[in-house]
């Protein structure tokens, strides 16, 4: 269900604006919708929201260096610290990977003329000699330079030849081939440079690993006073002036039940407010108040969109069949128990599991479970049959529970037919909270119509009979009649023959849908079996060797279908449930979570 939410209208004095924000942030209750105009042109709120973006980077880059990071409470003015070492290191790593590049160019281009050193160049130019580096193709290299130019070749790599020359300064030759200049130093001090530099890597590679390990938590907390600041600046620049500037108008939301405490809050500040009820044009946050076993649903609803305030919140009323959907698909008794297991061993095992990660646990459990009873229905357990084993106690639930395909597909579409009539009613409930019961009548029409026909259908009154013919033309009149109240009757007759020929054709099409509950549970059954035959009969005939392939084909070929499955089991119920069960419940959403302006 959603809280109910007060509206808050503040009038404060401009030079006291900026610290009534302060005390209002302290209290941590108010929730301020942004405004984003004038934002952008705020000079102060760029230069914060590119340092939290040079923190976000930071920490990102810590961690991806795979250390594991120390646990601790972390320090603010430390963080800031890190972030400026971790800056210069990085822009020395840039460097150092520059430098070596380059040198490692250099080593390519003198490797082909072998290890010399280049004063003994200088000397022979010091004595008149000027030494030059060529390098051509076999064709282009002319014997008659050897005595010309006393050209030597130095090496000769494919079809290229590197040669000098050496004449007297004043007779430089003037060849038609490539020119190689080349570093003013030896191969030997090229490869040490390289040393040089990947020890200086090395280096601040080490000390990056360092700061990975211990600083990631400090810069956690300055990303965090970062972004408190520009959350703070958000909500300065959001407030309107008035009365020549003089005044600062600021509304926000509060949950009712915390509506005293800023009723207590308000009333020791110099500044006018107002607490009001929502109206219908406003733009309400929205703060969940389910149940615990509702609130375990509520981030799949997060996960398509949060609803309006004036409209129900549908995750009390989809949380069983999505329980259950997840059951159905998975269908394994023993997949269900290994996945109750596992959280269990987890539980126990883990020291420090987070709050937001313990109702996932949770959730997790409880969706095993229901594929444990689930899988009773067909009696798969690891892929083997649970009803082959001739035990009284397994054979008289098999009597009482079992469900062949036919069946098990029959349950598939009347589970889908109950969930999609079930979000009918609700959607005459959402129509008649926002906008009246004259707008609900239609639609109560369409409820009569289909459940007395699927009542007649099943057996519990004649089909065509005088009840199931009453009630058919008593929801007919209703839907064409109060299709649309606003409008006349001509209107409304021909909108409910539009919506006839839509609950002809998208009704069956969505009850069709749920025949992926049955598909899909009998494919991962089927595949459960596949494995086991594999691993019995590619087996080796070793008394060893034998049971140890058979166990890891069986561990491996579970492991994929666990993780196939799974991702199946919530995939196809979370489609169910926003496409059919939200469609038909006239569900909009929309809504923004309540977020208090907070430190």
């Amino acid at each position: 269900m959603i809280a109910k939410m007060k509206k808050l209208t503040f009038l404060v004095y401009y030079k006291e604006y900026e610290q009534f924000l302060e005390k209002l942030r302290d209290l941590g209750v108010v929730h301020i919708f942004t405004k984003s105009q004038g934002l952008a042109e705020n000079q102060e709120l760029q230069d914060s929201v590119r340092l939290a973006a040079r923190y976000a980077a930071a920490i990102k880059f810590l961690q991806g260096t795979g250390v594991a990071a120390d646990k601790h409470g972390g320090d603010v003015a430390k963080g800031e610290e890190t972030l400026n070492l971790l800056t210069d290191l990085q822009n020395r790593q840039q460097q150092l990977v520059h430098r070596k590049q380059m040198v490692e160019k250099e080593i390519s281009q003198l490797e082909p003329w072998g290890n010399f050193e280049y004063d003994n160049i200088k000397h022979l130019k010091a004595a008149g000699y000027d030494v030059n580096f060529y390098i051509c193709s076999e064709k282009q290299f002319r014997d008659e330079w050897v005595d010309m130019f006393n050209a030597t070749i130095i090496n000769k790599v494919g079809s290229k030849i590197y040669f000098i020359t050496v004449t007297p300064g004043s007779e430089s030759p003037e060849l038609e081939v490539e020119y190689a200049k080349l570093p003013e130093t030896s191969l030997d001090n090229l490869k040490s440079s390289v040393e040089n530099i990947e020890k200086e890597c090395s280096d601040v590679d080490e000390k990056i690993k360092s700061l990975a390990q211990s600083s990631v938590a400090d810069l956690e907390a300055a990303q965090k006073k970062i972004y408190s600041k520009i959350e703070f600046s958000k909500v300065v620049l959001t407030g309107d002036s008035l009365a020549d500037n003089k005044l600062v108008l600021l509304e926000g939301w509060v949950p009712e039940v915390k509506s005293d405490d800023v009723k207590s809050f308000m009333d020791t500040q110099g500044a006018y407010y107002e607490i009001s009820n929502p109206t219908p044009d406003d733009n309400v946050p929205i703060l969940f108040n389910n149940d615990r076993f509702s609130r375990l649903f509520e981030p799949i609803i997060r996960l398509y969109m949060l609803p309006k305030y004036n409209e129900l919140d549908l995750t009390p009323f989809f949380a069983p069949f999505f329980m259950l959907f997840f059951g159905l698909c998975l269908g394994d008794t023993g997949y269900g128990a290994f996945m109750v297991l596992a959280v269990a061993i987890y539980r126990m095992v883990s020291k420090n599991i987070s709050a937001s990660m313990k109702p996932i646990l949770t959730l997790v459990q409880i969706l095993g479970a229901s594929t444990m009873v689930c899988g009773l229905l067909t009696g798969t357990c690891f892929g083997f049959n649970l009803y082959d084993i001739q035990v009284p106690f397994i054979q008289s639930m098999k009597e009482a529970i079992s469900l062949d395909n036919k069946q098990m597909f029959n349950l598939s579409l009347i589970l889908g037919g109950v969930q999609i009539i079930f979000g009918m009613m609700l959607k005459a409930v959402n129509q008649t909270i926002q906008l009246g019961f004259k707008y609900a009548v239609g639609t109560i029409g369409w409820i009569f119509v289909i459940l007395s026909s699927a009542l007649a259908f099943a057996g519990a009154m004649e089909m065509g009979g005088t009840v199931h013919m009453a009630l058919v033309v008593i929801g007919l009149l209703m839907a064409y009649l109060y299709n649309s109240p606003d409008k006349n009757v001509f209107v409304n007759i021909g909108l409910g023959l539009w919506d006839s020929y839509n609950m002809a054709t998208g009704l069956l099409g969505d009850i069709l849908s749920y025949v992926r509950l049955f598909a899909l549970g009998l494919s991962g059954g089927i595949l459960a079996s596949v494995f086991n035959s594999l691993a019995a009969g590619m087996s080796p005939d070793n008394i060893i060797a034998g049971p140890i392939v058979m166990v890891l084909i069986f561990l491996i070929g579970h492991s994929i279908n666990i993780f196939m499955n799974v991702l199946g089991a919530m995939v196809h119920p979370m489609r169910l449930t926003f496409v059919e069960f939200f469609k038909n419940a006239g569900y909009e959403g929309g809504g923004k979570e309540y977020s208090p302006f907070k430190k």
